[in-house]
């Protein structure tokens, strides 16, 4: 621990196995930043914290000569640094090893040039599953722009303003279950079924009903609860467990930009029941190909795309 200017500091060093695609993972995560809450900025991630109510400003970046991303979480909330590695290691997929990936993959022709493409690419986690969930609600039938404004108004609606320290682009708290569950949504952008939805997956959150955030995840028995609740479909809880709960085999088959990817590439591929069963041969490691596919379409087109 180290106090800097009057602001308790702390610093983590975390390994990862190379190939690591830092750029694409920083490339997923600005596309789809929280307004106010984190962002990137000169290839660092940033994002406000609230650990049991401890505040603080973490930023990560990637040593440019060692396979470690150096983590550093300035406020009270360093104090709780060491206690972070699981989630940060969720956050940025460090567990993965790409020739297991690789080993799985590379049999197919098509999956073995995007391997070559993009060798170290990971999938992106989420520091929050509720974040992402309220993130996948929104996302429902608009684009990642469309989705990130909106949630940017929930930010600013329900959520708390922080203090120093701070990025600024960051001095907003995400809205805990409770403040979403209860806030006026009127006119933020959203169907009012939609808004249903929304809130009332807060309720169960805030209620205890649904412990989206459990640090040993049963990706089973949450992805039945998830789809229990009303107005959140397959595409949702397969989203969630890729990111969520690091189910490397997750794989959001009702996802237009991959029904189309696999179309492109094999048009006898035409029906989503098809695509199903060719998608058998590419387990368990589905939730890598989705993303490969969805890289090569950001590649394409210089955007974030997917997701």
């Amino acid at each position: 621990m180290k106090i800097v200017s009057g602001t308790p500091t702390d610093e983590l060093e975390l390994m990862f196995i190379p190939p690591f695609d830092w750029t694409r993972m920083l490339r997923f995560f600005s596309g789809r930043a929280t307004g106010g809450v984190e962002t990137v900025h000169d290839n660092v991630y940033y994002r406000t914290l609230d650990i049991a109510g401890a505040t603080g400003l973490l930023s990560v970046r990637c040593d440019p000569q060692r396979h470690v991303l150096i983590v550093r979480i300035d406020g009270e909330a360093s104090r709780r640094l060491e206690t972070l590695t699981p989630r940060l290691s969720r956050l940025f997929d460090l567990h993965t090893e790409p020739e297991a990936v690789r080993a799985g993959l590379s049999q197919d022709p098509w999956l073995s040039s995007l391997l070559d493409t993009a060798p170290g690419l990971r999938v992106p986690g989420t520091w929050s599953g509720f974040e992402l969930v309220v993130r996948t609600i929104v996302g429902q039938q608009v684009s990642v722009k469309a989705a990130t404004t909106i949630v940017g108004r929930l930010v600013e609606r329900a959520g708390t303003a922080v203090g120093v320290p701070s990025h600024p682009q960051t001095p907003w708290r995400f809205p805990t279950p409770r403040a979403l569950a209860e806030v006026d949504l009127d006119k933020i952008g959203m169907p009012s079924k939609r808004v249903a939805t929304l809130q009332n997956f807060a309720r169960v959150v805030a209620e205890g009903e649904l412990d989206i955030d459990n640090d040993e995840p049963d990706a089973e028995t949450l992805r039945k609860q998830l789809l229990d609740l009303p107005g959140i479909g397959p595409w949702t809880v397969e989203y969630v467990a890729m990111r969520a709960w690091r189910d490397p085999d997750a794989w959001p088959a009702t996802d237009l930009v991959l029904m189309q990817a696999i179309t492109r590439r094999l048009p006898e591929l035409s029906r989503k029941s098809d695509q199903l069963k060719h998608s058998q041969g590419w387990r368990p490691w589905r939730a890598y190909v989705a993303m490969h596919m969805w890289n090569e379409i950001a590649d394409q087109m210089g955007m974030a795309k997917g997701g």
